[in-house]
């Protein structure tokens, strides 16, 4: 075999997305054994099997694999589609976006993301990944589309755009014995606090700008996340920081109340961020102009 044609290149696109012989000849209008005299020319063309029987179907060997990104080109240049962008529609897609966000984002973020795609994209689904220091590599490789949060992490490669601004409060409860409708700085540095420790967040800066502040506090409880805060400090006299956005929402239901700190605190953005690779893909940009409209309203 000392030439290929376009269908020798389409038999290999299709048998590549296929994995069956019989699925590759329907989708090339060719019976099973054209396909099968046609696929052993190739073999013989390359002195490769080029794809074996496995228990998941037929599957390139490691030189179809690498073959199969050159012919997809080829056959895009002689169909005229080189060069245009794959399409994406929210409407009728069930497509899996994985996001990397903290907990706090799951608990503010999450809620109004869903509402918000259940009316745009009902069939889309969301897998949420923790933000940790592991989410650059995870953008970067494809395993998630977009993170979002607080970090500075992100290096050459990187996008990101702001979504909102975020500040700390301190929150206790409705029926707090000591604390009425001012925080006081004495107060703040009697009362026994629970921190809250987390990756991936603002909290380191939290606790240099409290050490700055030359303030000390009387942390009785570590957690290692936000979840369990709202029953915590529903049900003692501790007291926590957290961010106001997270606070509104846990002091709507009238148990817990949150009062400003009474010493000087850093505010900060929270961004969404994705890797060049996705720049121009049509469904992360569109995940993205519904995460930063979510934000606008």
């Amino acid at each position: 075999m000392s030439k290929l044609d376009l269908k020798d290149l389409a038999l290999l696109d299709a048998l590549a997305k296929t994995g069956a012989v019989s699925a590759t000849a329907d989708a090339l209008g060719l019976s099973q054994p054209s396909v099968s005299i046609r696929l052993g020319r190739l073999r013989e063309h390359f002195r490769d099997p080029l794809f074996v029987r496995t228990s998941a179907g037929m599957q390139p060997t490691p030189r179809a694999a690498a073959l199969v990104p050159a012919v997809q080109a080829a056959l895009a240049l002689f169909s005229g589609t080189a060069g245009q962008e794959p399409g994406f529609e929210p409407a009728s897609s069930d497509r899996i976006f994985r996001i990397c966000m903290t907990n706090t984002g799951q608990m503010v973020v999450l809620p109004k993301l869903l509402n918000r795609l259940s009316q745009i994209a009902p069939n889309v689904r969301i897998e949420v990944r923790d933000l940790d220091e592991d989410t650059p590599r995870k953008l970067e490789s494809g395993e998630a589309a977009l993170a979002m949060g607080f970090t500075l992490n992100m290096q050459a490669g990187f996008h990101q755009q702001k979504l909102f601004s975020e500040h700390y409060v301190c929150l206790m409860r409705s029926g707090h014995p000591r604390i009425g409708r001012k925080l006081t700085r004495a107060q703040f540095l009697n009362e026994k606090h629970v921190a809250v420790m987390t990756s991936g967040t603002a909290h380191w800066m939290l606790d240099k700008a409290i050490e700055d502040a030359g303030v000390t506090r009387q942390i009785a409880l570590w957690v290692p996340s936000f979840l369990a805060l709202e029953e915590i400090i529903a049900k003692t006299d501790f007291i926590a920081l957290a961010p106001i956005h997270l606070a509104e929402l846990i002091s709507a239901h009238g148990s817990i109340k949150f009062l400003e700190v009474p010493i000087d605190l850093p505010s900060y953005l929270v961004r969404q961020y994705w890797h060049d690779r996705y720049h121009r893909d049509a469904a992360c940009r569109w995940l993205r102009s519904v995460v930063v409209d979510v934000f606008r309203d």
